[in-house]
């Protein structure tokens, strides 16, 4: 049954009893602590609450209704009066202004949303959330719950090539939390490619850590520019450089391997989309070449959703404790249901199967980004390769915000090259869309790729 709000008052000041107790309910109303319509305690329970007499609360009650700050009816208790208007003691609200949202998303930051694999996803969460363990519900384990880690280990030895084990994995909420932990843990400068992510290289600076970026070309960064650099670390993107695209060249990939061996530095391995490649079987990972210098991060962000907040780190086995001091000594950040259910997704083999469903998906919107350009703007080529779940469109020198401009206007967003390329970069600036073909359902994508071909530059 419930008897009343439970309210927090401070019987200041001077004066009876009384008195205090009423103007203390007076400015919680007036302050909207209290509003209109909340049922207060009974007049003895609050005295009870206050240390005051019971006469003393009844009397504040009934002085309040009186004087219309309060209404008492059989039956219904004691509540706050209901007004037509503000009070005088209340500032006006203004409406907040509504807020302006895309027509179209081609922002190169989600899979298409509305394909989320549900009917799976609820069945695995029963099975997970039935067979689950006692301590599945009580403090959290840093490393994440060992279900998940034991499926992780044998999913990225099959799908990956990642050589691991389950102690050796550490479960985050995402890729930026594991490099940000990451970063507390490294020391020194680390290299990066001179296109990427501003965040990434922000969570690094935040840590502590220094950037300097490396060049790209056609067979990924270069690799043989690291020496110079003083780098203790290296981030990269080799199964699809994100955001240019193209897999690192096998000879770098060795050589980033010799050059960590020899240094005694770290590759940190994102494997931005790498399970999605539409030409070919996905190139496995560098991390296969040395698992005790290559850092592999992973997450479900683009092959399922990233409002899971779950992501994982293979580390070297020197560094598990050095992480785990860092994450602290419970699970704070994913839970445990989330990490139970993924654990059954991918052991039961619907998490192969969503990804074998949408592979096709994402290389049919890809396949009819080309050919719309192809036929309404032939001068705008699609870089990068048939792979992951976003293109770069090159533009020509100069045009790239006023393509932005005009794709604002008509309520399409996405991303330009600019905002990737590393401040202290020697590469020649690029003028380029990055173009999210995953992310708008699939309802609308036609509707996205005109908005597009009519944002972009004329041909010369």
């Amino acid at each position: 049954m419930i008897t009343g709000a439970d309210i927090h008052l401070e019987l200041t000041g001077e004066g009876p009893l009384r008195e205090r107790l009423m103007r203390a309910l007076r400015e919680a109303i007036a302050s909207g602590r209290l509003a209109p319509g909340v049922r207060l305690p009974p007049y003895r329970s609050l005295a009870g609450d206050l240390g005051v007499a019971p006469n003393t609360a009844a009397a504040a009650y009934g002085e309040l209704v009186a004087e219309g700050w309060l209404t008492a009816r059989q039956g219904s208790g004691t509540r706050v009066a209901r007004r037509s208007s503000p009070l005088a003691s209340e500032p006006p609200r203004r409406p907040a202004p509504p807020v302006r949202r895309p027509s179209y998303d081609l922002m190169p930051t989600s899979p298409d949303a509305s394909a989320f694999p549900r009917r799976a996803w609820q069945s695995s969460a029963r099975r997970a959330l039935t067979a689950a363990p006692g301590d599945a519900f009580g403090v959290g384990d840093p490393r994440g719950r060992v279900e998940l880690r034991v499926a992780l280990t044998e999913y990225l030895a099959r799908a990956r090539g990642v050589r691991t084990a389950p102690h050796r994995i550490v479960v985050c909420a995402g890729f930026a939390h594991a490099l940000g932990m990451l970063g507390q843990v490294l020391e020194g400068t680390v290299a990066v490619e001179s296109y990427g992510l501003d965040f990434h290289r922000s969570l690094l600076a935040a840590a502590g850590r220094d950037t300097v970026p490396l060049r790209l070309d056609a067979r990924g960064a270069r690799i043989d520019e690291l020496p110079g650099t003083g780098a203790g670390a290296v981030l990269l993107t080799p199964a699809n450089q994100f955001p240019t695209g193209g897999p690192l060249h096998s000879e770098r990939r060795a050589a980033v391997v010799d050059w960590a061996r020899a240094s005694g530095g770290l590759v940190l391995e994102d494997d931005y989309d790498g399970e999605f490649r539409y030409d070919r079987q996905p190139i496995g990972a560098v991390q296969g070449l040395d698992p005790d210098r290559v850092v592999y991060l992973g997450s479900a962000s683009k092959s399922l959703s990233p409002a899971l907040r779950l992501g994982w780190m293979a580390l070297p086995e020197h560094l598990v404790d050095a992480v785990l001091a860092v994450k602290g000594p419970r699970e704070l950040w994913s839970g445990s249901p989330d990490q139970l259910t993924l654990a059954d997704l991918i052991a039961c083999g619907a998490y192969d199967r969503h990804l074998r469903r949408m592979r096709p998906v994402y290389r049919r919107r890809r396949d009819q980004l080309v050919a719309v350009l192809a036929a309404r703007a032939p001068h705008i080529r699609v870089g990068g390769i048939s792979a992951g779940l976003h293109a770069v469109l090159d533009l020509p020198p100069g045009t790239e915000r006023d393509a932005l401009r005009a794709a604002g206007h008509r309520g399409l967003a996405l991303d330009g090259l600019a905002s990737y390329r590393h401040p202290r970069s020697v590469m020649p600036a690029r003028d380029g869309l990055v173009i999210g073909y995953g992310t708008p359902p699939e309802h609308s994508f036609a509707g996205a790729l005109h908005a597009l071909c009519l944002s972009l530059p004329p041909a010369p």
